[in-house]
């Protein structure tokens, strides 16, 4: 369940685990991006001007201007998210996500939703490790509607058994929807759980039901006046709106509330280093084709030496993406021996990072001489690097991307957004094509023999439970 949320244009399925209502979708995991922090200025022949402001308040304001329809996607990020829990209370920092929809005084359950529903807008809302956002997209001259419902919930929230009970019973049913009846999501809560020893990372973003039975008003309410607050926040507006026009705009309506005293520095236990292999079988009844999942623990950008996370994004490129990477052309076209073979890096992470080489054999092919043969290729990646042509392959492909995604203006908030969030800057964001071009095949090289190492890892196997017990549950 990770955020969804890393530096390149390619996307990662969005781990929905809300249930959808009236002109609301809400989303917790990832935000449907693999790379948060890229940049699409100076890789485009007309370069986007970003404006960065500062409130008084503490509250940051981003603008990315897109003239070309007069609607704005509108995003207010909060600097607090499921590893920022007090342990044995997972989940709440989503189930507060849910009941921020339950009205203020100003505004009654419902209302937001009604307007943006009326003015043809769209909204959602997620939740990940590291941040909990909402976001409308809405005709340019709704801008500062939806920027004064948000600054009155911001710290306004009024809440009662009444509304929160049953929005408690609403997630415990979206854990059985998108956890409880997925043995992919299963999987991942164990890799994750058996991954991270010690960092909150460990736990699910949607929490463990056991605790999430027991979440309550008091804990919601806590939590809200703890972290929610303009200077925990940053608000990135994109589409047709002038930078000075929106600042003005949110001094108007973000600027008017005040500080909250008590958000501090982010501190969390961190992890220790990985000493030893670690792997994990679970089986299930609804299993219809064996999977395998490694994920390795590895930097993410804000913890990376200066150019590693870039490397390590071109090593997952020309390790597992697409079909002309060395895993698929490997295993699914040369040998072959995989339905599908591929990797993953999550580069959008505050702490630690995560790299996955996944996917499922073909029949006949047990998962262990799978694994054998995806073992195979990450290590002739380590003995004899990649070549020339991969390389440039693989960053034009990145760079390219990340050109074409500037056509979609929310996914260019989502951007900006995820890697504010995550220790980057909007500079870091600008500068992402360039890094992505430094990059050497021998950096490449030395991200895989560093990184790609089984002590840093947990690999999971996901196999039919055949047993007559399994046929009864299910």
């Amino acid at each position: 369940m990770s955020s969804t949320q890393k530096f390149s244009p390619r996307s990662v399925p969005q781990q929905s685990h809300s249930a959808p209502r009236p002109a609301l979708r809400r989303t917790i995991g990832a935000v449907a991006i693999l790379g948060a922090t890229l940049s699409i200025g100076p890789a485009s022949a007309d370069p986007i001007n970003i404006s960065d402001f500062t409130l008084s308040n503490g509250l940051e304001l981003v603008v990315i201007p897109d003239r070309r329809a007069p609607v704005v996607t509108h995003m207010i990020w909060y600097k607090v998210g499921s590893a920022d829990e007090t342990p044995g209370i997972s989940g709440l920092a989503h189930f507060l996500e849910h009941l921020m929809f339950k009205g203020t005084a100003k505004h009654p359950t419902g209302e937001f939703s009604k307007v943006v529903a009326t003015i043809g807008g769209q909204e959602n809302a997620f939740t990940s490790n590291d941040y909990t956002g909402y976001f409308q997209r809405v005709p340019t001259e709704q801008l500062k509607t939806v920027m004064e419902f948000e600054a009155d919930r911001m710290t306004g929230l009024q809440l009662t058994d009444a509304v929160v009970l049953p929005e408690r019973d609403v997630i415990l049913e979206e854990w059985n929807q998108r956890i409880g009846n997925n043995p992919r999501a299963r999987l991942n809560e164990q890799i994750d759980a058996a991954l991270f020893l010690n960092h909150p990372y460990g736990r699910p973003v949607i929490g463990w039901r056991r605790e999430m039975e027991q979440l309550s008003r008091d804990d919601a309410l806590a939590f809200y006046r703890r972290f929610y607050g303009p200077n925990g926040a940053v608000v990135v507006i994109a589409g047709d709106v002038d930078p000075e026009q929106a600042h003005k705009l949110a001094e108007a309506t973000y600027g008017t509330v005040k500080r909250n005293e008590i958000i501090g520095p982010r501190k969390r236990p961190q992890e220790p280093p990985p000493v030893a292999v670690r792997s994990l079988t679970m089986a299930d009844a609804r299993v219809e084709q064996p999977f395998l999942q490694r994920v390795y623990l590895v930097p993410s950008f804000a913890t990376a030496a200066k150019g590693e996370s870039e490397a390590i994004e071109v090593l997952a490129h020309i390790l597992g993406s697409g079909s002309s990477s060395r895993l698929y052309r490997t295993l699914s076209v040369d040998k072959p021996v995989a339905v599908m073979a591929a990797a993953s890096y999550d580069s959008s992470a505050l702490d630690m990072a995560k790299f996955s080489v996944y996917g499922s054999p073909r029949p006949g092919v047990t998962l262990q001489q799978f694994e054998a043969e995806t073992d195979a290729v990450i290590a002739d990646v380590i003995a004899k690097g990649v070549s020339a042509d991969e390389l440039e392959r693989a960053k034009s492909r990145l760079i390219a991307d990340a050109i074409y995604a500037q056509d979609n203006q929310a996914t260019m908030a989502r951007w900006y957004g995820a890697a504010l969030m995550t220790g980057a800057s909007v500079q870091d964001v600008q500068r992402w094509p360039d890094r992505i071009r430094a990059v050497t095949a021998a950096e490449v090289q030395d991200a895989a023999r560093k990184w790609l190492d089984k002590k840093r890892s947990v690999t999971g196997f996901l196999i039919k439970d055949t047993s007559p017990q399994a046929e009864k549950r299910s």
